[in-house]
């Protein structure tokens, strides 16, 4: 009678590591599918939007400062920021989010600009001569 309790008791014990292992298993993929998964995937969004950052881009600092981007240095993985007329430079990390992307007409260089701007106000002046003269 002592060998057969002494066997139920061994094989009850296996049972029992068996159960323990199935447990943490089933807890380490529960925290996997909960906790890491999407951390990595937000990781992976936020490497994302830094590698688009671009001049001209409204966006907002950890700190919440509002500003547009004015320059990006790729060797120091910086930004300089301007505030109003304030330039500050942070480091990449230091970008919340982007609140508005450069437009293709923000990304335009200022004398590009300023000779669209010029345009107009010929036709208008051209117009104007020609009603002068009817």
């Amino acid at each position: 009678m002592n060998t057969f309790a002494l066997a139920a008791q061994a094989g009850n014990g296996a049972g029992s590591q068996l159960f323990m292992i199935i447990i943490l298993v089933v807890l380490f993929g529960f925290t996997y599918f909960t906790m890491i998964k999407p951390q990595k995937k937000q990781q992976q969004e936020r490497q994302e939007m830094m590698n688009k950052l671009q001049k001209g881009d409204q966006v907002e600092m950890v700190d919440g400062l509002h500003g547009k981007i004015d320059s990006i240095n790729d060797e120091d993985k910086t930004v300089v920021l301007d505030a109003d007329g304030i330039y500050l430079t942070f480091s990449r990390l230091a970008v919340r989010t982007v609140l508005k992307k450069a437009s293709a007409e923000d990304a335009k260089p200022a004398a590009e600009k300023a000779d669209e701007a010029e345009k107009p106000a010929e036709a208008d002046g051209q117009a104007a001569d020609s009603i002068d003269e009817k």
